[in-house]
């Protein structure tokens, strides 16, 4: 009896000192999750070597050094986004996360809490998964919206305790989805999601690649998702060629660019988010080095997102990028010029008015 009851006692100061160290757990993610709106940068590699899926580390694929953290920690920088491939992290739809994929990302983000930077962890996989060599649509039947709900919650456990991971973004740039709901399937990652984590932002793409210039034709029924922890923001992706595709195949004045042409196509998702009392990021933007006046364009742009409370995170940097015009990966230790007209806006983050 009294072996049964030092048991109990022993038991009961287990469960104490767990419920305390979850306590103190999340009210610190809580408190590391705040308001302030970041200017970032997007280090590429993890995601690379689609086509070559799982891959070989180091020959399809890479992940980003303490040295390039190092180097944009330098300059202010104080978020970077990590895109990475769902096959490779979740081999199989519904399994386990692989160990040394995460363990790959678990050092990045650890990494960059060593030079106090949040971290967006970004799947880019455009609504789709590779699986025996076929691609699959997410919401279909046979990659479903479960499977993208298992992996979330997977990896929001895996990221409780890093307090330095801003944000979620569960899908990048999803398009042609077809007749598969993708509101019906952010819905699900979300609740997915909040039954583990109810702190860590969730950011949300938007149909046709998350196009700002039509997110309200395509993406409208986003304005009924429900978070219960309510920090949901929606994430476009934004470039200034002629086609909205980031390429940049022709010059400034053959694709007939102007220096406000960033706010224009901003501005149907900004007035969006407006109508609809939502929060706005943008995850993706980018100009090439090759003209001056894509400069003053992208200081255009960013004036409006920051008139507008609204965060941005530079596509992108990565020591694999090599003759990529949009690059702001610094050669030979000289930094990019887009780098050094990104920088002005750097530790100028302010506080939205919720």
């Amino acid at each position: 009896m009294k072996n049964l009851f030092s048991k109990r006692i022993i038991r009961c100061n287990f469960l104490l000192a767990f419920t305390i160290a979850m306590f103190f757990s999340t009210t610190f993610k809580a408190i590391s999750q705040s308001n302030s709106l970041m200017y970032g940068i997007t280090l590429c590699g993890a995601e690379f070597g689609e086509k070559h899926l799982p891959g070989i580390l180091g020959v399809d694929y890479t992940y980003p050094k303490k040295e390039d953290i190092n180097y944009f920690a330098s300059k202010g920088v104080d978020l970077i986004q990590l895109p990475f491939k769902w096959e490779r992290i979740q081999r199989v739809p519904g399994g386990v996360l692989d160990p040394k994929e995460l363990s790959l990302i678990t050092k990045f983000v650890d990494d960059c809490a060593n030079k106090n930077i949040k971290v967006n962890l970004v799947l880019q996989n455009f609504g789709r998964y590779q699986l025996d060599g076929i691609t699959y649509v997410v919401g279909s039947p046979i990659i479903t919206a479960w499977d993208l709900t298992d992996f979330w919650k997977r990896m929001a456990r895996a990221m409780f305790d890093k307090q330095n991971v801003y944000a979620f973004s569960i899908m990048a740039e999803p398009h042609d989805m077809g007749s598969y709901s993708w509101a019906n399937t952010v819905q699900q990652v979300i609740n997915g999601i909040r039954e583990v984590d109810r702190y860590t932002t969730i950011l949300v793409d938007g149909d046709n690649y998350s196009n700002p210039a039509t997110w309200a034709l395509y993406n409208d029924g986003l304005k009924n998702l429900k978070d219960p922890a309510n920090k949901l923001m929606f994430n476009a992706h934004c470039y200034f060629d002629n086609d909205y595709s980031g390429t940049y195949a022709n010059t400034y004045d053959v694709d007939g660019a102007y220096e406000w042409i960033g706010v224009e196509r901003m501005r149907p998702f900004v007035e969006w988010l407006s109508s609809n009392n939502m929060k706005g990021y943008v995850g993706e933007f980018g100009i090439p080095k090759n003209d001056e006046k894509w400069v003053t364009v992208m200081h255009r742009f960013l004036e409006y997102l920051q008139m507008h409370n609204i965060g941005a995170s530079y596509w992108a940097a990565g020591s694999w990028w090599k003759d990529y015009g949009l690059s702001i990966q610094p050669l030979n230790n000289i930094d990019q010029p887009q780098m050094v007209a990104f920088s002005k806006f750097f530790n100028r983050s302010f506080v939205r008015n919720d």
